[in-house]
């Protein structure tokens, strides 16, 4: 296939100000799917769609499947995954459990992941299919019943992962949002050269995450405002010859446009980073010099992405 070059411009974030170098790319092909949840869904697409097209990177797709299980047009929504580097998975069918993804649907993404697609489960994007197996097999962990998956837990010096059987605790929760400080557990290309820990605004932290959790790596953690546990925040799974992205970051509720959660500096960086990593297992993405730190926010101006 003919390769496709862009002259772009490179984005950094530093001092909250864009700099430029020309620089020639390979864009990175990224597809958003979407079209229910319990969250807003269509904002949440607008702006990962503006974040990762701003750097240049990348060229950014929408799939919106029909919102009710009853839709007719069901049986022409066939997203063509293979056509892309990476998928965003971001639809979440936790409040109208009767709406499902074809099975062909499923079969094709069970199949572009295995065969070295990645996979970017967005936030609330695991709480959707529990009755779905190899979902819970990419998604390691998610929004799940304490009597069918076991949960993971970082000990209290942030060392060691405790796992916790089925059974025993409590079914996926949160609390309120809170600027948490996210610390890392383990060094990947997408965190190498960020700080140990870094705080991120109004972040929903779930506790008690369970699934599988089957050839997973946990990358950070939080600890917990009000219990004072820690629990995972971000994991990879390997799944087949693909690689998956899971975290409980990036939440845009119903009545929010472009809250904190998503002008974090910290936030939107992890999201390029992890976007070129799931495409090709590297990251050139450099780390912005008003990256946050364990002690201070870092926000952009509301004004600074189309939103």
């Amino acid at each position: 296939m003919k390769s496709v070059l862009l002259f772009i411009l490179l984005t950094c974030f530093a001092a909250g100000n864009i700099t430029a170098q020309k620089v020639v790319y390979k864009p990175i092909k990224v597809l958003i799917v979407d079209g229910f949840s319990n969250h807003n869904w269509q904002q949440t697409t607008k702006m990962v769609k503006a974040i990762l097209e701003e750097t240049g990177r990348f060229k950014v797709d929408v799939s919106t499947s029909p919102a009710t299980a009853a839709d007719t047009n069901w049986i022409h929504w066939r997203p063509n995954f293979d056509a892309y580097n990476v998928v965003i998975q971001n639809s979440n069918n936790i409040s109208n459990k009767d709406i499902h993804w074809p099975r062909e649907v499923q079969q094709r993404l069970e199949k572009y992941v295995a065969n070295g697609g990645g996979l970017y489960i967005l936030h609330s994007a695991n709480n959707a299919f529990p009755e779905w197996d190899e979902y819970n097999k990419m998604i390691g962990l998610g929004w799940r019943s304490a009597k069918v998956f076991k949960a993971l837990q970082v000990d209290s010096v942030g060392k060691n992962i405790v796992e916790i059987p089925v059974g025993t605790g409590i079914n996926t929760t949160h609390g309120a949002r809170f600027d948490a400080v996210i610390q890392r557990f383990t060094v990947n290309p997408i965190n190498k050269d960020m700080p140990e820990a870094w705080k991120t605004p109004s972040m929903e932290l779930y506790k008690y995450p369970r699934g599988p959790a089957e050839n997973l790596t946990v990358l950070s953690f939080c600890r917990d405002s009000v219990t004072h546990i820690n629990w995972p925040v971000e994991w990879v799974v390997h799944y087949g010859k693909g690689r998956v992205y899971n975290s409980s970051m990036g939440h845009l509720w119903k009545d929010e446009v472009y809250p904190t959660s998503y002008r974090c500096v910290g936030f939107q960086t992890t999201m390029i980073r992890v976007t070129e990593w799931l495409a090709t297992g590297k990251v050139s993405f450099p780390l912005p010099k008003n990256f946050p730190t364990a002690d201070k926010l870092s926000m952009r101006a509301e004004t600074d992405v189309q939103h």
